[in-house]
């Protein structure tokens, strides 16, 4: 029995800048009854990982040649010394071509916009991709809607999912919690981070208990933050930015794209954060019970956290109703994907 998993090709399997695909696999893998049977195929330049049923695909890289070809060039051969019972490919339709010529058993996941991503965007790609593989994993209802779009029902049934992102929930002192409002993400106006910083200022500048906190970067855009209650982090480790998560009171993720899910708001969720979100793609399915922002503006955000704020019995209420309906737990993802799974082994 063997369970091969493919990372796209620099996708940091390790600790260090650990992108959500690999949070994911991490978290699910040590739950999986076939742990011991599956091995993640990755290249990343990291010396520690994620799990130790690693193996790093190693090559020489190029300038004037596609590396990703010589990353699946690679994976295959390790698949011709031992063939997989099952492939699954996370994130990446464009591999599948490649690995359909020697292996059938296949099964993608999508973690993106399908309409957005390379050998995906036309219906007849779509098409082309139902007939090569077994099944296809999405990680949001909305990420499912997009695929199917323009593709008569017959071709898709029994052949699609939805396990959506996970992580564990956290244990949380409410009481504990401190006067802060938290941004995780790029920092950048796609993931609405010119909102925030302008509708938090003027917030902080009414409620001087408060403060707030930032993590993440983007070396695109830059944002001058002098405000002495504004303190930037940058880049943290998982672990730090869950720490962060139970301190704070409030989480804010305010997309102004479609985010296929929105693992921030998850983990904002899992640690009793009350959560604000922009309603857009996904974002609502990784946290259902949140303030759900359909006019996202700065005077629209400004304003749903000063009614927070100033009424800590509806901040309470609204932490305890999110953490207490949290149930996209580690485990319960992790036998969602074991079932699937199991019917390849029978």
């Amino acid at each position: 029995m063997k369970i091969s998993i493919l990372l796209p090709y620099k996708e940091n399997f390790s600790p260090s800048y650990a992108g959500s695909v690999s949070l994911f696999l991490k978290d699910t893998i040590k739950l999986s009854n076939y742990k011991k049977f599956i091995t993640v195929f990755g290249s990343t330049t990291y010396k520690k990982k994620l799990l130790k049923n690693y193996q790093n695909i190693l090559f020489s890289k190029f300038f004037f040649r596609s590396n990703t070809k010589i990353y699946l060039k690679r994976f295959l051969e390790f698949e011709k010394n031992q063939k997989s019972d099952l492939i699954e490919i996370h994130n990446r339709p464009e591999y599948i071509n490649y690995i359909y010529k020697i292996n059938k058993n296949i099964v993608l996941y999508y973690h993106n916009d399908p309409l957005t991503m390379k050998c995906s965007k036309r219906l007849n790609d779509r098409i082309d991709i139902l007939n090569k593989i077994q099944k296809i994993i999405f990680n949001s209802k909305w990420t499912q809607k997009q695929f199917i779009k323009g593709i008569p029902k017959r071709l898709y049934q029994n052949k699609l999912l939805i396990i959506n992102q996970s992580t564990n929930k956290q244990k949380v002192n409410f009481y504990d919690k401190e006067k802060i409002i938290i941004f995780v993400g790029r920092l950048n106006k796609s993931k609405g981070f010119d909102i925030f910083f302008k509708a938090v200022t003027n917030v902080l500048d009414k409620f001087p208990e408060w403060k707030s906190i930032i993590i993440g970067d983007e070396p695109r855009e830059k944002y001058t933050i002098n405000h002495k209650r504004f303190k930037l982090l940058g880049f943290l480790n998982h672990s730090s930015v869950i720490n962060w998560f139970k301190k704070s009171s409030i989480a804010v993720v305010c997309s102004k794209n479609n985010e296929p899910f929105g693992r921030t708001a998850l983990e904002a969720s899992s640690c009793g954060c009350a959560v604000i979100i922009s309603n857009n793609g996904g974002l609502p399915e990784a946290s259902p019970q949140a303030i759900k922002l359909k006019n996202l503006t700065v005077k629209n955000l400004e304003k749903n956290l000063i009614r927070l704020i100033k009424n800590k019995k509806k901040l309470l209420k609204l932490q305890r109703t999110i953490f207490n309906n949290f149930d996209l737990t580690n485990l319960k993802i992790s036998k969602k994907i074991d079932f699937y799974r199991s019917d390849f082994f029978k």
